[in-house]
């Protein structure tokens, strides 16, 4: 694999390796820090209702377990092109409880469906640029 390649996958292999336990708290640098995503992008999140974040006694962001979670699954989202407002749809659905739990199984598959066929465009886009590599002598990848 490419050097890319490799800190993208180590970087979720990170973020699963850092899971805080249940009863930890974390300020929004660690939290950035341990998933990945920046405090700008994170105070954003909270900004537009993906994240609702306690604050402790001086009023500095604190971050849950259960806060982690849902940053490393929306960041997981967001890196198959799900939007930002399809993401505030799925999350006001949350909100409302278990009797969404049948809209949100229907948006996660439809979202499945586009990422597979986005994979499979892709690789056939990634196939011509290994054929075209080829032609200049160089070598393809594995």
């Amino acid at each position: 694999m490419t050097a890319s390649v490799d800190a993208a996958l180590d970087r979720l292999k990170r973020q699963d390796a850092a899971v805080p336990a249940p009863d930890d708290t974390l300020t929004i640098a660690e939290m950035a820090e341990r998933t990945g995503v920046s405090a700008h992008t994170l105070r954003y999140y909270e900004r537009i209702g993906l994240l609702s974040v306690a604050r402790d006694a001086a009023g500095y962001r604190v971050y849950t377990a259960g806060d982690y979670a849902r940053v490393v699954f929306l960041n997981r989202l967001r890196m198959t092109g799900m939007s930002i407002r399809d993401l505030q749809g799925y999350i006001a659905l949350v909100a409302e409880g278990e009797a969404t739990v049948p809209e949100r199984l229907q948006m996660m598959l439809a979202h499945r469906e586009a990422v597979r066929a986005q994979i499979q465009e892709l690789t056939f886009a990634l196939e011509t640029i290994e054929f075209k590599i080829a032609a200049y002598g160089g070598h393809a990848q594995p």
